[in-house]
């Protein structure tokens, strides 16, 4: 006689439920999602605060001026520096200026890049190397750029070899320190397994180490910008010659040489802001982008 009971074939059944909802879990967990976040969110979210707080600057900036709480020989007024603005476009000289700075600081960073990049490896990997070479790099890092202006003309005079070697000097040390300081933070786990997949040497490199240090080595590359940027300035800064082309560090000086109090604030202005420029328009993305991969940034 067929048996009745179908307990067993209930308790299979719920079973299989639990791991089917288990395993959509896990699949829930595991999908990053990727939607775009709408435009008028981005602009109320992103654009908007730091407009507001740029307004609310100038805003009191202006006051100080018309309130006479500033003497327009220590503070100009805006209309003097939006003047000196206006009379460099007319010219045709204001973006020759800024692709003066920014071309030199940019190939300055990418040759720092080349040079940073191996040697963050090297020190990182090589014990040897590391206990040679790793303090000379910290120490380097907290060493002002502005200090190998100097040497740097003695060695090289008054030309673009200057400028390079002053920006490789502040920028190598940092990329090669934030390499080396995400690789220390790979887990162990992931080093061995490579290892087993036969994933040494050059390809255990590029496909386990630097996927896995990319967070910190960014941080670095950021870092290394930030130290190309202001080497550079401190060397146009310093160093001024025809033969060098006019630049944002050089228009500074030439401001102060002149007296020219709206020159200087607008030569401080166009530096700030191509730094800005710079992060946004190139390392905010890249962060974001390995964040979403990663599965860390749920909206981008």
């Amino acid at each position: 006689m067929a048996s009745t009971d179908t307990t067993p074939k209930v308790a299979a059944t719920g079973k299989q439920d639990d791991l089917a909802g288990l395993e959509a879990g896990l699949d829930a967990l595991d999908a990053v999602q990727t939607h775009r976040t709408p435009v008028r969110e981005v602009l109320v979210k992103k654009v908007l605060p730091p407009l507001l707080a740029v307004g609310l600057v100038l805003l009191v900036w202006q006051g100080l001026v018309t309130a006479k709480v500033v003497d327009e020989t220590k503070l100009p007024a805006l209309s003097a520096v939006w003047d000196s603005l206006a009379d460099m476009w007319a010219k045709g000289t204001l973006l020759e200026v800024i692709w003066t700075s920014v071309s030199r600081g940019m190939l300055g960073f990418l040759l720092a890049l080349a040079i940073g990049t191996p040697l963050g490896l090297l020190v990182a990997r090589v014990k040897f190397v590391r206990a040679a070479i790793g303090p000379i790099l910290q120490g380097l890092q907290s060493l002002p750029s502005v200090a190998w202006v100097p040497p740097a003309v003695l060695w090289f005079g008054l030309n673009d070899a200057m400028m390079f070697t002053v920006i490789l000097l502040g920028a190598v040390p940092s990329i090669a320190n934030g390499l080396v300081s995400g690789i220390d933070q790979i887990p162990p786990l992931f080093l061995r397994a490579g290892r087993t997949l036969g994933a040494t040497g050059l390809r255990g490199a590029r496909h386990i180490v630097m996927p896995a240090a990319l967070p910190g080595y960014l941080a670095g590359l950021k870092q290394g910008w930030a130290f190309s940027w202001r080497s550079l300035m401190a060397a146009e800064i310093i160093a001024s010659s025809p033969d060098l082309g006019l630049g944002l560090g050089q228009l500074l000086e030439n401001g102060r040489n002149n007296i020219d109090l709206p020159g200087v604030f607008l030569a401080i202005i166009l530096i700030l802001v191509v730094g800005i420029a710079i992060d946004l328009l190139i390392f905010s993305p890249v962060e974001r982008w390995v964040l979403r991969t990663r599965g860390l940034l749920v909206k981008s």
